[in-house]
């Protein structure tokens, strides 16, 4: 489901493009961040985007799934806490 390059649809194509909002944004900058620190590389993003649940990734957009990878693969490198995202959200 992560790649669905050649699969028959009659859905369009959506080509319209759409100003990023600030998360958007700063999560796009945040990868390159930590590329350019080491932390983390695009075959890593990519990775942490696949080890998402079929469920997840459906309801997921583009950047939302960059943010989930991210926390992926900074969680299994130790730079996070398990649940250290959402404990700094809630607090």
């Amino acid at each position: 489901m992560h790649d669905r390059g050649g699969m028959p649809t009659d859905a369009p194509i959506d080509r319209s493009e759409h100003e990023l909002s600030d998360w958007e944004l700063l999560t796009d900058a945040l990868v390159g961040a930590l590329g350019g620190q080491g932390l983390m590389n695009v075959d890593e993003l990519r990775r942490g985007i696949e080890s998402m649940s079929p469920a997840e990734y459906e309801l997921a957009s583009y950047y939302e799934r960059w943010l989930y990878s991210i926390e992926t693969i900074l969680t299994e490198k130790g730079v996070l806490a398990p649940g250290e995202v959402e404990a700094r959200l809630a607090g």
